[in-house]
């Protein structure tokens, strides 16, 4: 059994990854640097949490892969949002929102 803090974890990795493939279909690597790229360096996912990762939302159904050519002529697996990836990052989007709010609330109390 997991530990509330490591569901938290996993569930803000799994809701990174999957923002990140709505812009655009991208390979392991691209994935990770676009997240450490757009939190100015703050987030850094390492292979042993981001492929896990990937691997668990493709077996939810919430993405899927074609292989490709990486930008250095390398085979990879390109990822890609489904449409039930789409539908699940809307709804875990709206929780985090609403938690967001929720401790601003409590914060201000």
């Amino acid at each position: 059994m997991t530990k509330p803090s490591e569901d938290l974890l996993q569930g803000t990795l799994d809701l990174l990854i999957l923002k990140t493939l709505a812009l655009e279909p991208m390979h392991g690597y691209g994935i990770s640097l676009r997240i450490q790229q757009i939190s100015q360096d703050v987030l850094r996912v390492q292979q042993g949490s981001l492929y896990p990762a990937l691997y668990r939302l493709e077996q939810k159904g919430w993405i899927a892969y074609e292989w490709g050519t990486s930008e250095n002529g390398r085979r990879a697996k390109f990822y890609r949002l489904s449409r039930e990836g789409r539908r699940q990052l809307e709804t875990q989007t709206e929780s985090w929102e609403r938690r967001r709010q929720s401790d601003s609330v409590q914060a201000k109390a």
